[in-house]
């Protein structure tokens, strides 16, 4: 892509919205106090000490149903004692990740992942990487030009992706930037974004945002995690309308103990996805992250849901279970 092509695209500041249209008013503003929380759903919540904060911005507050504890959105985020108890095979690092090279990840063959920022818009309790070094691993603008080099060097990498973190948390001008430098590499022949910011603050899909994706020359897919049905609502749905037809969507959710462990829950999620022009990819079993075993369901419970569901969605809307196991040259498909 010329760079012209991106310039043409008019100034990032072109439309002026009020605060709390505004993604980052959002992210600022989010709640990050229990009892704030607690103030917010009438209930009375206790603090648990954790390393890993709470985190919740007020679109996906708005979503949790007022007075109930054991809300399957309010459980996704809320900490809870069980976090803190040690259980063997849960550890910091499931995935092995954190002795590989600062900034990227060359975990499967053509593909290099881009840990962009260690920030996101809302803390999952269940997160794979809540203990992972950010801020070792920050990628500077020197360190996206050395590694943008890499890959134009490459000509076996075929796919760019960005995670985090979310790098959905970058402005639309430092994405714009890493865009065009991937834009001029001929042998990248794939952009792959995974984020959870238009799910848990739908304003995120910003006009610029949406022309930047539009622009790329070449396949874009964008990988959302929802694990809720209730977690998709009008603004969701409003916020993905420009990008549909335009760029792959996909979702990947975690199968969680209390979330969406009912075939109910599982079947309405898809057909949610159907409808606002979301393919359910992957329903990942947990990762063994240290502080989630509370939300494992087990490799057999997996199993016997996604029969269930073939029983009851046409074939395209089953999504595949799926884990991860490190060294392996790809994700374990179970079912």
């Amino acid at each position: 892509m010329k760079t012209a092509d991106f310039q043409g695209l008019g100034p990032l500041n072109a439309v002026v919205r009020a605060p709390r249209d505004d993604w980052q008013w959002h992210l600022a503003n989010a709640i990050r106090d229990v009892r704030d929380l607690g103030r917010a759903l009438g209930l009375a919540l206790e603090e648990v000490p954790t390393d890993f904060p709470l985190l919740v911005p007020r679109p996906y507050l708005a979503r949790i149903e007022h007075g109930r504890r054991d809300d399957p959105l309010l459980r996704q985020v809320l900490p809870l004692a069980a976090e803190n108890e040690a259980v063997p095979g849960y550890v910091a690092d499931p995935l092995a990740e954190q002795p590989q090279a600062t900034g990227a990840l060359r975990k499967y063959r053509g593909r290099v992942l881009a840990v962009t920022t260690g920030a996101c818009a809302i803390n999952c309790r269940y997160c794979f990487r809540r203990h992972f070094p950010y801020s070792d691993r920050r990628l500077s603008r020197a360190d996206w030009d050395a590694l943008l080099d890499d890959i134009a060097a490459d000509p076996a990498t075929q796919e760019l992706i960005l995670s985090g973190g979310d790098p959905l948390v970058l402005p639309d001008r430092t994405l714009a930037r890493i865009l065009e430098r991937a834009a001029g590499i001929p042998h990248l022949r794939s952009l792959r974004i995974h984020t959870r910011l238009p799910v848990v603050i739908p304003q995120r899909v910003t006009p610029r945002l949406v022309e930047l994706l539009k622009a790329f020359p070449r396949p874009v897919t964008l990988v959302l995690h929802v694990n809720h049905p209730r977690e998709v609502d009008s603004g969701v749905a409003e916020a993905l309308a420009p990008l549909r037809g335009r760029v792959n969507l996909l979702n990947q959710g975690v199968l969680l103990a209390g979330v969406n462990d009912e075939v109910e829950t599982l079947e309405a999620l898809s057909w949610r996805l159907h409808e606002i022009g979301v393919m359910p990819y992957y329903l990942h079993l947990l990762d063994r992250v240290a502080g989630a075993a509370h939300f494992d369901t087990g490799e057999a419970k997996g199993r016997a849901l996604i029969e269930a569901l073939r029983g009851r969605l046409p074939g395209y809307l089953v999504p595949r279970l799926a884990t991860e196991q490190p060294g392996e040259p790809s994700k374990t498909v179970l079912a």
